[in-house]
């Protein structure tokens, strides 16, 4: 782990009780932020989802969720907080969904990704996530392209 020791970061499951801080890292991380609605049902309602956040000194510097659908693991957002970026936390909360996603007994993993974010695709393919097809348009906010990644977890 790239985490300075003195960031003493812990990840944790999300709770409701984290979407304040959760939703300003959302909104300085995506042109088109997740509503708060969306979290609580990701948080409380959603079965097949799983969402975790880092935490220094009991504030959230990051967070990361994903589904899980048989034997597939969906990573469905992740984001760190401008602040903390570059330092190995997006790596940590990657190595968690990944992780959780074996103990829940996923075989794999896929994510979207803009091709203009070349420091998530670079974090993903250090990852071993490959590119394998494009969604045309998916970014609704200008358009954009997504890459589909995928990684085996069982190799």
């Amino acid at each position: 782990m790239n985490v300075p020791e003195t960031y003493s970061v812990k990840i944790e499951k999300m709770t409701l009780e984290h979407l304040d801080e959760v939703m300003e890292i959302e909104k300085l991380s995506y042109t088109t932020p997740w509503s708060r609605e969306a979290f609580v049902t990701e948080v409380q309602d959603n079965d097949f989802a799983k969402y975790f956040v880092a935490l220094q000194h009991s504030v959230v510097i990051g967070y990361a969720g994903m589904w899980i659908i048989l034997d597939e693991s969906h990573v469905t957002t992740i984001a760190v907080h401008p602040d903390f970026r570059k330092q190995g936390l997006g790596r940590l909360l990657m190595t968690t969904l990944m992780k959780e996603a074996i103990v829940l007994g996923a075989d794999r993993i896929t994510l979207e990704v803009r091709p203009s974010n070349t420091s998530a695709r670079s974090l993903y393919n250090s990852l071993g996530f490959k590119p394998v097809g494009v969604r045309k348009g998916y970014y609704t906010d200008n358009n954009e392209d997504a890459i589909i990644m995928w990684k085996s977890l069982r190799s």
